[in-house]
């Protein structure tokens, strides 16, 4: 039976991308379990075996200030010490260490979560290396068809001239 307690495009807003890893923060984390951050921290201190570095890290005063940023905050609630970060395999472990029913079945929810963008991402590959093979046995004549597709797949780039009324120089 799938329990689904929280939305999956809830969980997938929480995965952010950090030292090029996909990964959740202890307090969005909490916020899921619904636990205390604090509370969370201390389970996994006490286990901290658990959790090696490719499991889990604390941020460092620079990507804390630069996550602040990115999300629009100038503060993080109150926050005293750095958040930690945890990955996928780290997420699983919390499982293990956090007791309530809650936390299982959001952990199963965002196991789904990951293994479901991870897919996504290798079928955006797939397709293009697909792109790439019909490309390659076709003739000139379908060139700009591929090369439209092409530009479709490719994410905007943010050095483009803005569109707009703007003053001279921007």
């Amino acid at each position: 039976m799938k329990i689904d307690i929280v939305p999956h495009e809830i969980i997938e807003s929480k995965i952010v991308l950090i030292r090029g890893r996909k990964v959740m923060l202890d307090r969005d984390l909490a916020v899921l379990y619904e636990v205390e951050t604090r509370d969370l921290n201390k389970a996994v201190k006490r286990n901290i075996d658990r959790f090696p570095e490719d499991f889990m890290f604390q941020l460092t005063n620079d990507e804390f200030d630069n996550l602040k940023f990115h999300f629009g905050t100038s503060s993080w609630g109150g926050t005293r010490k750095l958040p930690y970060a945890f990955m996928e395999n780290g997420v699983a472990m919390l499982s293990g260490v956090l007791s309530s029913k809650r936390a299982v079945h959001v952990n199963i929810q965002i196991m789904r979560t990951f293994t479901r963008l991870r897919e996504i991402i290798l079928s955006h590959k797939e397709l293009q290396r697909n792109i790439e093979d019909m490309e390659k046995k076709y003739d000139a004549q379908f060139k700009v068809i591929f090369d439209a597709i092409k530009q479709l797949m490719t994410p905007p780039d943010s050095k483009r001239r803005k569109i707009g009324f703007g003053r001279e120089g921007e």
